[in-house]
């Protein structure tokens, strides 16, 4: 063989992403037990032209970079195309694929399972292949290939180890069901499963390849101006660039603008079995500064629903007034800060300000405000209060959750402000008691008005908050800087002065033993919320969450793993309404309790609390 036939890289370091391996050429297998060698790399002067392997058997340098196409050798079988895969890549694939049948905080179908193992299987080549070239540069040797008894050891241990994994995962699934009372179960999606793990792996693993082929293309293309360690530099930052903006800039931007035209459409229906107002104390009503149509589709449910002064009546077995409601949309005001002002016009307009309890709502993305929230707020308020929210976006949560977080902040601040300013220049005699609550991501946008927890106790008489997310910035606040021996899920902070956490309002709220005046600030959030819980550093670092002890609605045996539990809770998001109330993110029941502790209201026995219950969630 020539002595610069396969000379290595001029900067001496091969990529990793080599490690995958040339597409092979026919001809007699290797027998060695290793890697596959990386063909060889141009020099910077001048286009190579000898084949990945030299007629004499001789293996290449280790590191080389193969060209994207040579003439094989005389004598040499001819090239293919194959799927040619590493096998610490492999070993690594089946490591990851088998942990993601571990337990998450919600129930899986086989399809989200297929989903995890495919992206998981993805990862844990990746890291295969990584870990294989990072050793054999502290071993100071060369790549191989590996032999055919390796890869038999691998085919046989892979399938004892992914039906294992699958058997139990299968039952850790039916674990969970238990717990949360979940019956439906399909059969056909779980034996699905594996098959959509090889597909969403081999979409993945053959998107990698395509861009590192991108890579190498600009990088000998670059060669011709500056040096080979340059290129790959400059090769590598380009590829990467490029990929961030398709997602990010071109998939992701496209497929909110879709997203956002379509749902707009939706917003100009009304839901079924709700019509416009004919009470003066409703926006969309008679007299109403807020005209129906513009109400949006949440904004009608909002202002068309809820209970009535004889529903109230009816319930506590006294005289009861008929509740306020006020709402703005999107087509109300050209922006936040008009949309806010006309809410509190029409709300001051409506005499929202001379009732007892006055609550501003943080609704999500689309404007959605949960009917359970608000409704208890009415009936243990006996119809004397006054409720005001607005719309921000016309996406659903899940989505303005990615997207819509700084919409969210401003309206809350927005609407919370334009409130605070007419109620704070009343007689101090006169003014209602001001609440404040949200849900989901309107605890987020409801939060934004505050600067901490004294802000919250000098400035409103209480707040009820459901189902935080995990990157609320007072959330986090008291949840970090919780007192020692407190459990993440159960946080105690300050003694529970002002602000309290709570799974179950219905047990009693932690800490029971400790007084707790004037202003209630009281978190709902379940253990097994991904919404509460799922955060990026879930991806490299264990919260505290999960190794304390479990709550009550998630299995014991979860446990973190680094990449794939990110993958699992990340795939419970957009499915955690879909499961039983007080459980995932489904608040109902609970705001009654929850806002019996905050409001305290007076006449209302354990027996009434059950009923109200009933009432709002007949299903809970």
């Amino acid at each position: 063989m020539a002595p610069d036939a396969h000379k290595p890289s001029p900067d001496g370091s091969p990529d990793p992403e080599e490690a995958d391996g040339p597409e092979p050429a026919d001809g007699p297998e290797p027998t060695d037990g290793a890697e596959p060698t990386a063909d060889a790399e141009p020099t910077a002067d001048a286009e190579p032209t000898a084949s990945a392997e030299s007629a004499d058997g001789t293996e290449p340098t280790a590191g080389a970079e193969p060209p994207e196409s040579t003439e094989p050798a005389e004598g040499a079988g001819k090239r293919r195309w194959s799927p040619r895969l590493t096998l610490p890549g492999c070993w690594g694939a089946l490591l990851l694929a088998c942990l993601s049948f571990t337990p998450s905080l919600l129930p899986r179908g086989g399809v989200l399972q297929g989903l995890i193992c495919g992206i998981s299987a993805a990862i844990g080549y990746g890291l295969g292949v990584i870990a294989a070239y990072v050793w054999r540069a502290f071993a100071d040797r060369e790549a191989r290939e590996a032999s055919r008894r390796s890869w038999q050891v691998l085919v046989v241990c892979g399938i004892a180890l992914f039906g294992l994994s699958f058997g139990f995962g299968q039952y850790w699934q039916h674990e969970i069901r238990q717990l949360m009372g979940v019956t439906e179960y399909n059969v056909l999606a779980a034996v699905a499963c594996p098959f959509i793990a090889v597909l969403v792996f081999w979409l993945i693993l053959l998107a990698g390849r395509g861009l590192r082929r991108l890579y190498r293309w600009l990088a000998r293309l670059l060669r011709r101006w500056i040096g080979p360690r340059a290129a790959r530099v400059v090769g590598w930052v380009v590829v990467a660039g490029l990929a961030w903006s398709v997602i990010s800039g071109v998939l992701l931007s496209g497929f909110v603008n879709a997203a956002n035209e379509a749902f707009s459409l939706r917003d100009t229906t009304t839901p079924e079995g709700i019509h416009q107002p004919t009470s003066t104390l409703r926006s969309g009503g008679p007299g109403s500064l807020v005209p129906w149509d513009t109400l949006g589709y949440q904004g009608r449910a909002f202002a068309g629903s809820g209970p009535t002064a004889r529903d109230i009546g009816a319930f506590t077995h006294r005289p009861a007034q008929e509740p306020v409601r006020a709402y703005a949309g999107l087509q109300t005001a050209d922006d936040t800060e008009a949309r806010a002002e006309r809410a509190v016009a029409d709300l001051q307009r409506a005499g929202g300000f001379k009732r007892a309890n006055l609550l501003v709502m943080t609704t999500t993305g689309s404007g959605w405000v949960d009917p359970a929230a608000v409704d208890s707020f009415e009936y243990l308020g006996d119809g004397d209060s006054a409720t005001v929210a607005m719309q921000y976006s016309y996406l659903p949560s899940w989505l303005s959750y990615l997207v819509d977080q700084s919409k969210a902040r401003q309206a809350g601040r927005e609407l919370f402000d334009a409130v605070y300013d007419v109620w704070s220049k009343l007689p101090q005699d006169q003014r209602p008691r001001l609440f404040v609550a949200g849900e989901s991501l309107g605890s987020f946008g409801g939060e934004a008005a505050f600067s901490g927890e004294y802000d919250l106790r000098n400035r409103t008489a209480g707040t009820l908050f459901a189902g935080p997310p995990n990157f609320n910035t007072l959330f986090r606040e008291f949840s970090d800087h919780r007192d020692a021996g407190s459990p993440e899920i159960e946080p105690v902070y300050k003694q529970g002065w002002t602000v309290r956490f709570t799974d179950d309002p219905t047990t009693g709220i932690t800490p029971a033993d400790e007084p707790w005046n004037g202003t209630r600030v009281l978190y709902l959030m379940h253990p097994s919320d991904p919404i509460v819980w799922w955060s990026p550093n879930l991806a490299l670092s264990e919260p505290d969450w999960i190794g304390e002890a479990p709550g009550s609605d998630v299995l014991e045996g979860m446990f973190w793993i680094p990449f794939v539990t990110f993958w699992q809770v990340t795939a419970d998001l957009p499915f955690s309404t879909g499961v039983p109330d007080g459980h995932g993110h489904t608040y109902k029941a609970a705001y009654v309790d929850g806002w019996n502790a905050v409001m305290r209201p007076s006449g209302f026995t354990s027996q009434d609390l059950d009923r109200l219950r009933d009432i709002i969630h007949p299903d809970h």
